[in-house]
């Protein structure tokens, strides 16, 4: 089922999502150094994170074709990229593994494939950022949380000033600007800014989204995520797919997006729910500071972590 170290899995099932809501946030914190990496763009450039040190913030969002949130979140972060790009901050796409991989899409199994798969999401979502494709052990993504779609803002210093556990375009505009007025007002490099973390879930995002991202992926896309998480994906599926032709109707769309949020939100917090009382871990599973010492993966490759 898992290819390439266990870190590609050819199916999302209902174990899989169970282990991501139980493992704690393991990405960098807020305040603290971020990891350093050399990944190349679609168009061939070279990218270093350091070298971004001293010059520019950088915003990192992941994601892949296959992801609800990333289908959902793009566009608003597109016109975040708009409005703030230039000489103060970078924005930087990378490509991980598929969060639904499918017929259509499949768990990479070359770098070929994996690109393939990037320059798709880049033109169907109009992606205007750059896009930077991660190896297939995910050396990138293993460092920086693991998570379908979490989002960075690295300061000038090299250190996270605030991280995001999925990319809701409003909380990184906010942090953004924070960011930017903080260092013009304080002429500093380094700042935490909004408490420096928001762990929360964008439920009504993905709810009319989800169809369009698995579609990409295929019919195992659709069907894994209706098994593994049952009504609520069901429900979830419907309205996104039957919402398509009312987007000319907002008041609608919105309408019946909050009632499929109430739902699935209801879903996922049972499945939680039930998850820890049967392993009898009395925390929720998405705080992210109340963790384990994480056990490093071997990936082939040592970063060392970018900042002073």
């Amino acid at each position: 089922m898992l290819g390439i170290n266990g870190y590609n899995y050819e199916h999302f099932s209902r174990e899989l999502f169970h282990d991501l809501a139980s493992t704690s946030f393991s990405g960098p914190g807020p305040g603290e150094r971020a990891h350093d990496f050399k990944v190349a763009t679609l168009e061939g450039e070279t990218v270093r994170l350091r070298d971004f040190i001293g010059k520019k913030n950088v915003l990192l969002v992941f994601g892949s074709a296959t992801c609800p949130m990333t289908a959902s979140s793009i566009g608003g972060i597109n016109e975040l990229y708009d409005q703030v790009r230039g000489d103060d901050i970078e924005f930087l796409f990378v490509y991980v593994r598929e969060a639904h991989p499918g017929e259509i899409i499949p768990a990479h199994s070359s770098m070929r494939e994996k690109i393939e798969a990037a320059r798709l999401l880049r033109d169907e979502e109009d992606i205007k950022m750059p896009v930077v494709v991660d190896d297939l052990r995910g050396s990138i993504h293993r460092r920086y949380s693991k998570l379908p779609n979490p989002a960075f803002l690295i300061d000038k210093s090299g250190h996270v000033a605030f991280l995001s556990m999925w990319s809701k375009p409003e909380g990184l505009a906010a942090a953004v600007h924070d960011l930017l007025a903080f260092q013009n007002d304080r002429k500093a490099d380094h700042g935490v800014v909004r408490g420096g973390q928001d762990l929360s879930m964008p439920v009504p995002y993905s709810a009319l989204s989800a169809y369009r991202a698995l579609e990409r992926g295929g019919k195992q896309s659709l069907s894994d995520f209706r098994q593994a998480l049952g009504l609520p994906a069901r429900v979830t599926l419907s309205v996104s797919h039957r919402t398509r032709p009312l987007l000319d109707n907002p008041g609608r769309v919105m309408s019946i997006a909050a009632l499929t949020a109430v739902v699935l939100a209801g879903g996922l917090y049972a499945g939680f729910e039930l998850r820890k009382r049967r392993l009898g871990v009395p925390r929720n599973p998405y705080r992210a500071y109340e963790k384990k010492k994480i056990r490093d993966t071997e990936t082939g490759t040592d970063y060392g972590a970018v900042g002073i």
